[in-house]
């Protein structure tokens, strides 16, 4: 019976070491995939960056925006720690993407999105309204997307009010003609009629001295 117990007790103690050492391992597993996931999180923005090119570079920043979104539903602290660095990333290389960037104000509105807004609002924002891993990655994707429409409506904006400015110039241009054109008719109606009068003021003159000297009046 000791030796039954002995035994029992061995086979428990190795069981137990080997959960430990699943355990461990997985620990170890999951710390080495969020370290390879944050070392990734740059990479391939820099790699855009690096190439110059602003339509891969808009595309990697939705990535990012993407892999925070499928990080959200298991590690929010992964994926808080993602954001921030491509958050960091952006800000200490700001004047090579501006420079990339230029005038692209799609792409210029997602940068200054995701450096101006803290990491945490992002991730309440995306907690607010993902689901499943598939959920998080079209609401990253309709993120992407609503800064782009953003960005295009600001611009349409800015172009219609160019438009109206313009336009308004025009019209008080055409207006100050107009009111220099109707005063110029004005005043030249006012000379005819001052002289209209004049000659009439002597027409009667003349006919009243005429009348006079005939003993009509």
């Amino acid at each position: 019976m000791r030796k039954l117990f002995l035994m029992t007790m061995a086979v428990c103690a190795m069981t137990f070491a080997s959960c430990g050492n699943k355990a461990a391992q997985s620990e170890n597993a999951e710390a080495t995939e969020v370290a390879d996931s944050l070392n990734d999180a740059t990479t391939e923005l820099a790699a855009q960056l690096a190439a110059g090119d602003v339509n891969k570079f808009q595309e990697a920043l939705t990535a990012a925006q993407a892999k925070v979104a499928e990080l959200l539903e298991n590690n929010p602290e992964q994926a808080q720690a993602y954001l921030e660095k491509v958050q960091n990333y952006l800000k200490e290389n700001a004047e090579q993407v501006k420079s990339l960037v230029g005038d692209n104000e799609i792409v210029s509105a997602t940068v200054n999105t995701l450096v101006e807004t803290p990491a945490q609002s992002i991730i309440n924002n995306l907690k607010s309204v993902v689901g499943t891993t598939e959920d998080a990655a079209n609401a990253a994707v309709q993120n992407a997307n609503d800064q782009v429409d953003a960005a295009k409506q600001a611009a349409q904006d800015q172009v219609d009010a160019a438009k109206q400015a313009a336009q308004d110039k025009v019209d008080a241009a055409k207006q100050a003609a107009q009111d220099k054109v109707d005063a110029a008719k004005q005043a030249a109606a006012d000379k005819v009629n001052e002289g209209a009068n004049k000659v009439n003021e002597k027409v009667n003159e003349g006919a009243n001295k005429l009348l006079k000297g005939a003993g009509l009046k």
